[in-house]
């Protein structure tokens, strides 16, 4: 049984939420402040983590912060009632895979979770025939879900690394915001797009020896990206 940390101040959100993923076959365990929250994803290895941003003790930026340094494959969903561009850009930049804005409704939250649990468990699929891919001096071993550059480790989240794999096994190939968003991340965004951005960039902070001059992630101007040709 897969099992699920809730963290929100708020009690009734976290026992509707998790009443809700109880009745979908999940486990669910809660904390109601940053700090609890921290703790248990740290014993309790959840398999997915829904994550309120504005809590007492430790707020949910700094929580998921914490959680990717420790373990950066665990899929995070952060929960905000608060609408601006700018958190749900720095939920993203601090390694979350996902957002949803407070008042959600439970459908929705239930398709996400899925959609996240999904993505996860199929992340040892290969893509390709090959388990390895070269890209210059950049090595991508999808046995062992691990990118190197001229032999060093890159620390990426599920989600970036996901992200490369699903280019880097189509290369040359331009992929739309939307197209990305549907087969990375697994299911209609509402048209947020701004999320691949921010991701994009995030993952070309860690791959690129030169972030503004991109040797690996490409942008296609007016249409969306492509990884670079394997030639």
């Amino acid at each position: 049984m897969e099992k699920i940390l809730i963290v929100d101040d708020e009690k009734n959100i976290v026992d509707i939420v998790a009443y809700n993923l109880k009745k979908e076959g999940y486990e669910t365990i809660e904390a109601y402040d940053g700090e609890a929250g921290l703790q248990l994803a740290t014993s309790e290895n959840p398999d997915l983590i829904l994550l309120d941003i504005m809590m007492p003790k430790l707020d949910g930026f700094e929580v998921c912060q914490r959680v990717r340094e420790k373990d950066p494959t665990v899929p995070v969903i952060m929960l905000t009632a608060r609408v601006e561009e700018v958190d749900k850009v720095m939920g993203l930049e601090m390694g979350a895979d996902d957002y949803i804005t407070k008042p959600f409704g439970v459908k929705e939250l239930v398709a996400r979770v899925k959609a996240n649990l999904r993505r996860r468990k199929g992340a040892n699929e290969k893509a390709s025939g090959k388990s390895i891919l070269s890209f210059g001096d950049l090595i991508i071993n999808q046995d062992l879900y691990e990118i190197r550059r001229g032999g060093e480790l890159i620390e990426l989240t599920r989600r970036e690394f996901e992200l490369v794999i699903y280019m880097a096994t189509q290369n040359d190939q331009v992929f739309t915001r939307e197209n990305l968003l549907e087969n990375v991340w697994g299911y209609e965004y509402l048209g947020d797009v701004r999320t691949v951005d921010v991701t994009i960039r995030r993952l070309r902070t860690k791959l690129e020896l030169n972030p503004n001059e991109p040797q690996y992630v490409l942008t296609k101007r007016g249409v969306g990206y492509y990884f670079m040709s394997n030639d």
